[in-house]
């Protein structure tokens, strides 16, 4: 999602609470970011923050961690954690919101960190054959998470794009993950409690049907290798070139 530059972005992040700057400092102690032993989920990409704080609201006793790489983003979700309210009108204290490149989320977790549970909404499908390694489901990113997200945790997957749906499928079994859910048009199946992004609302207006998928981790075989992938990334050519 583009958003323009916000000149109140960094100067509100900068004051806020619950904001992590610099997530690789966190590095293999997510786990003490909350003063308790409560489970912690992650949202990769929050985008303004409206999954996580409904999130947040339904599972009190569950600790949140909203990553995005934009700062301008992060605000926003700022703005959309400080107007909520829990079922007691207290305001929410589960989240943190934190600054990370989620394509190089290896520099900022490690198997240290025991992560319960991730979901992944309508990120980017890289639909191009040469940046198809840049999607938040592919093999290389879920092998990324594997470090850190517990044995038997989850993945939940959820978009609108056809194609990034059905070859995210491969990604996973090659990750090993097993399917513990799927369905091909959200709103009609019975999966449920299901908090609606601002790209689901946008794209079900539109008529298309959303995608899910909830993912385990199982055990890999012992020297176990993911196969390679075509989709390689461009080079990145100097200045020189």
């Amino acid at each position: 999602m583009r958003m323009r530059r916000k000149k109140w972005a960094r100067p509100e992040l900068a004051v806020c609470p619950f904001y992590i700057e610099h997530a690789e400092e966190y590095k293999g102690k997510w786990n003490t970011v909350y003063n308790d032993d409560k489970p912690l989920y992650a949202e990769l990409g929050c985008g303004k923050g409206r999954f996580v704080v409904q999130a947040a609201m339904h599972y009190p006793d569950v600790n949140w961690l909203a990553l995005d790489i934009k700062s301008e983003m992060l605000a926003v979700a700022r703005r959309t954690v400080v107007s909520g309210f829990d079922a007691a009108g207290r305001e929410i204290n589960n989240i943190k919101l934190v600054s990370c490149n989620i394509e190089m989320i290896h520099t900022s977790f490690d198997e240290n960190d025991r992560i319960d549970r991730l979901y992944i909404n309508f990120c980017n499908p890289w639909p191009r054959k040469r940046h198809k390694k840049r999607r938040l489901t592919h093999t290389r990113q879920l092998m990324q998470y594997r470090t850190f997200l517990k044995d038997g945790g989850e993945i939940h997957f959820k978009t609108d794009d056809d194609e990034l749906f059905e070859e995210s499928l491969p990604y996973f079994e090659h990750s090993g993950f097993s399917i513990k859910f799927i369905t091909r048009d959200l709103h009609s199946s019975d999966y449920s409690p299901n908090f609606e992004t601002e790209h689901e609302e946008m794209f079900t207006r539109e008529g298309k049907k959303i995608k899910l998928l909830v993912a385990v981790k199982e055990q890999l075989p012992e020297g176990y290798v993911p196969p390679k992938e075509k989709d390689e990334l461009p080079a990145i050519q100097s200045e020189e070139d």
